[in-house]
């Protein structure tokens, strides 16, 4: 990752909360018809419906052309989109092994796991890497990855005083896997 700009496909992975379990499944799986993803990932079909949806619109899921009855599509992985799920893959396997459920990021939650995992450990910092996200949404972030014991905070005794933000072991780990 670059110190000045958010890894635009783990910007990506964070714009839905599924789309890291969905590539992943969809990589393990080789495709998957739509009941199929509903009963493994565990989702309400309108929330698989969206996240198929998104995953389309950014060229990494299509429907099997050569597959089946067309009210029974298969999902299958593009070219672009196998290159996703294998990093889908590398981050849902480190959410696995720090017991986080799927889903469980914010849309920002990754990028900043990544950004913190590379020094930008303030909050200004972070917003500055991660300029389209609002202030209101870092903190969200990073209040959720509190949350699920990824982030803890440090006040800082200064006047003002600052906030500095580290990674907890868990949290470490999954840094590893964003980069």
């Amino acid at each position: 990752m670059s110190s000045s700009t958010p890894d635009p496909l783990l910007v990506q992975l964070g714009s839905h909360r599924w789309l890291v379990p969905l590539l992943a499944d969809l990589a393990a799986h080789r495709g998957a018809r739509f009941v199929e993803l509903v009963h493994r990932l565990g989702l309400a079909r309108d929330s698989l419906t969206r996240t198929l949806d998104a995953a389309a619109t950014l060229g990494w899921v299509q429907r099997n052309p050569g597959h089946g009855h067309p009210l029974r599509p298969e999902y299958i992985l593009t070219e672009a989109g196998a290159a996703a799920a294998a990093r889908a893959a590398t981050i849902a396997e480190a959410q696995s092994a720090i017991g986080l459920p799927p889903g469980a990021a914010t849309r920002w939650g990754l990028p900043i796991v990544a950004g913190i995992g590379a020094g930008h450990d303030r909050f200004n910092a972070l917003s500055r890497l991660l300029a389209p996200a609002t202030p209101r949404a870092l903190s969200q972030g990073l209040s959720a990855l509190g949350t699920h014991g990824l982030v803890r905070r440090e006040v800082l005794d200064m006047r003002p005083p600052a906030s500095r933000y580290d990674l907890t072991r868990r949290g470490r780990v999954l840094a590893e896997a964003c980069l």
